[in-house]
């Protein structure tokens, strides 16, 4: 372990990740970790989670444009296991058997499925972005890209509307967006705006879109 790191804190860290993602906007917040926390207690704490393989941080896009990586805000930031096992697991053990069984996913239905597709997006040797504009409007889970185009990416838990991968396609304001992609319990295909694949087949995104 890192010198000065406190395995305390670092525990701390990793109980609190399923609580704000059952929260609506999964923001991860040290202050919240404990009474009296702060920031530069927890230094490390982290990026040891990281390196160690145990979590995914996903960063909040200051404007949805590229680059990508001189684009986001270090302090908003969602916390996703590497694991979704260890999600399930770290719920009690009733909401577990309810997960089994497929039912009562409440809260966490949209956080276990943004889970599973952000380690699938990771593991194809993605960065993690997300977006989410001031007023609440406009709420991105994923952003990939192409050669040469900037492209959201919708994680559907159920079937609904897709309001906010409209207004960025369509909007004039984000240039960098020509295309989205939405993921969900669907088949493939493209109705002029977006792409729509079933989850399972996150795994092969990134060659799609070089190939495309």
């Amino acid at each position: 372990m890192q010198v000065g790191l406190d395995y305390g804190k670092i525990l701390n860290v990793y109980r609190r990740i399923p609580v704000f993602l059952g929260n609506e906007n999964k923001k991860f917040q040290i202050s919240k970790v404990e009474h009296g926390a702060r920031n530069r207690e927890y230094i490390g704490t982290i990026d040891w989670l990281k390196d160690a393989g145990i979590i995914n941080v996903c960063y909040c896009l200051e404007r949805p444009e590229l680059p990508l990586g001189g684009n986001f805000n270090p302090d908003n930031y969602r916390i996703y296991f590497r694991d979704t096992g260890l999600l399930i697991g770290s719920l009690d053990e009733e909401a577990q058997e309810d997960l089994r069984n497929n039912k009562n996913f409440n809260t966490y239905k949209g956080a276990i499925y943004e889970n599973m597709i952000g380690d699938m997006l990771v593991k194809e040797g993605y960065h993690l972005y997300f977006y989410k504009n001031e007023k609440g409007t406009i709420e991105m889970d994923f952003f990939v890209r192409d050669r040469n185009s900037l492209i959201p990416v919708e994680v559907k838990a159920n079937d609904g509307a897709t309001i906010s991968l409209n207004n960025l396609i369509e909007s004039e304001k984000y240039k960098d967006i020509q295309y989205g992609i939405k993921l969900g319990y669907k088949n493939i295909g493209f109705n002029g705006k977006f792409y729509t694949f079933p989850y399972f087949l996150t795994f092969l995104l990134k060659r799609y879109l070089k190939e495309k």
